[in-house]
């Protein structure tokens, strides 16, 4: 009896340890894919999206973004689960309020055309690059293909919001793992695969707002640059929105934080 259930015990550990690990997985990819659908989040790329009329550069924007998010989520809250780092409230509350402030800079360069300029310009400059090589389609075939297609700042822009978004939750998203999770490789694990969920549902977002775009536009101009001053509008509005709750209701500036 002894000699039984130290054989199938072993065989339990594993099983429990794999039914953690698809578990923390899963969860931690949903609730990732559920995180690109924040207000904020949907605002700001759809902001960058509604300029453009290519679905590949719609999904490279939700890629680019995604990877951005994910990099200061998992730099900052590994280091707040690992070393115990803490982020004081006024600096969370400053960096929510870049969030806003990039939301109208975002709005405005949409809605003034800088937006669309800067794209066009941008990939007019890497066409004239030197060619490093690269006009061999044997040798670089991926290279010159994202030199064709997307612009230098098709590539900045998604990732610099990424970046600022990423700044702006990492500190939430660290504790809340942290009080769920008690094993700091576990809970790091979690903020990996979090990461790779948002990159994924980000991608999904800009697919489904770029393609009925991108389809409009080819029948009417009109539309999208309608729908292109819509978004930067909205884009405008909920960063003063954002803004005024940050400086005026959470108290950024006052003496005590609410």
């Amino acid at each position: 009896m002894d000699r039984s259930r130290r054989a199938i015990e072993p065989h339990a550990d594993k099983g429990s340890l794999m039914l953690d690990v698809v578990t923390v997985a899963t969860l931690g990819f949903l609730l990732g894919m559920r995180h690109a659908t924040d207000a904020d989040h949907v605002i700001a790329v759809s902001t960058i999206v509604s300029r453009q009329r290519s679905i590949r550069s719609a999904g490279l924007i939700g890629m680019f973004w995604g990877f951005g998010h994910t990099v200061t989520i998992l730099s900052v809250g590994a280091a707040i689960i690992l070393f115990n780092a803490t982020i004081p409230p006024r600096v969370g509350l400053a960096m929510e309020l870049a969030v806003g402030l990039m939301l109208v800079v975002l709005g405005v360069l949409n809605l003034t055309g800088v937006m669309q300029w800067s794209t066009v310009r941008s990939a007019f400059n890497l066409s004239r690059l030197p060619h490093v090589h690269l006009d061999d389609p044997h040798k670089w075939p991926v290279m010159r293909n994202l030199r064709e297609r997307i612009g230098l700042s098709q590539v900045l822009r998604p990732l610099i919001v990424g970046i600022v978004h990423g700044l702006a939750g990492s500190a939430a998203v660290a504790l809340l793992v942290l009080a769920t999770i008690r094993n700091p490789f576990w809970a790091v694990a979690y903020l990996l695969v979090f990461g790779v969920g948002t990159i994924a549902g980000m991608m999904s977002l800009t697919l489904a707002i770029g393609v009925p775009l991108a389809i409009a536009g080819a029948w009417d101009v009109q539309f999208g640059r309608k729908a292109a001053a819509a978004c930067g509008l909205i884009s405008v509005a909920f960063g003063f929105v954002l803004i005024c709750r940050i400086c005026f209701v959470d108290g950024l500036f006052a003496g005590h934080l609410r």
